[in-house]
């Protein structure tokens, strides 16, 4: 036996990767999450909302396993957790559509990567629209060239008129809801507010705060705006799972939080440097197609 721990660790999950059957009689575990993606189809098929496709989430997570560096390596709980969250709640894991974004990080607990589910900026738009009093939801950004004013109460205000041209630099963000009830309510976040929450993230240098910032910091608006609304259970249990890592796949699984681990969160890769070395372990309905070809 080696004296290397880290050996001993990845020796061990490769035993339990190779094992042929699962205790409770969940499928058996493939080497290769390419290979799991398929084992989880019947799954996915079944948490699926009826107007999305079991086939077109199933391809965009090949896409991601060879998008997103060392999300291939992550551990097969962590990866089906949150796949099979984003297939309950209807959201596509892709950076395409931006309603979902699989991370990985590095688990120094456990010495693996694990991955974290994030809620994109579309995603927690999509489900804020399910919930029957529903009747309008705005986020815009505010810069220093715009007539912008506002003020909380008992008879609050917001009022923003954009300036169209100059407009200057970025001072704050805003969301706002309306209810098929009358009722509204809206948060106001300045650059600073959202600096402050985006550094208490694992993923403030990566994944969509790097290359969507906008989205997030008005994401962030819509996620403190949440607070103050009643939310549909979809929504509910997307904000509860946002930015965790759930590792039970079962239906129950969903309607527990998912756990928040401190954790080295790696930057993923942009689609055209991905050259994956071999095709032979792609399942043959999805081979050839433009999701899971090299670009």
């Amino acid at each position: 036996m080696s004296t290397n721990l880290a050996e001993r660790v990845a020796s061990k999950r490769a035993a339990r990767n190779h094992s042929p059957a699962v205790p409770d009689g969940r499928p058996a575990k493939p080497a290769s999450l390419v290979q799991y993606v398929e084992v989880l189809r019947p799954q996915i098929e079944r948490a699926l909302p009826e107007h999305v496709g079991a086939d077109r989430i199933a391809r965009i997570a090949l896409t991601e396993l060879r998008r997103v560096e060392h999300l291939a390596e992550s551990t097969p709980e962590s990866f089906a957790g949150a796949l099979m969250t984003c297939a309950a709640l209807g959201l596509e894991p892709g950076g395409v559509s931006g309603e979902a974004y699989l991370l990985p990080f590095w688990n120094k607990k456990i010495r693996a990567y694990e991955v974290q589910l994030v809620v994109g900026y579309q995603g927690m738009i999509r489900l804020f629209w399910q919930h029957p009093l529903a009747a309008g939801l705005d986020t815009h950004t505010v810069h220093e060239g715009d007539d912008f004013d506002y003020e909380y109460g008992l008879t609050p205000v917001l009022r923003h008129r954009p300036a169209l041209t100059n407009r200057g630099a970025v001072t704050g963000y805003y969301a706002v809801a309306r209810l098929t009830n009358g009722g509204s309510a809206f948060v106001v976040l300045s650059v600073e507010d959202v600096e402050a929450i985006r550094k208490r993230s694992k993923a403030k240098d990566f994944g969509p705060w790097s290359t969507d910032y906008d989205a997030m910091a008005r994401k962030t608006c819509i996620r403190q705006l949440f607070k103050l609304l009643p939310k549909s259970a979809e929504l509910a249990r997307a904000v509860a799972h946002d930015g965790t890592v759930r590792r039970d796949t079962t239906p129950d699984g969903l309607d527990v939080p998912g756990e928040y681990l401190e954790g080295e969160v790696v930057e993923p890769q942009r689609l055209e440097d991905v050259r994956p070395e071999s095709g032979e372990d792609v399942p043959a309905q999805f081979a050839g197609r433009p999701e899971v070809a090299a670009q």
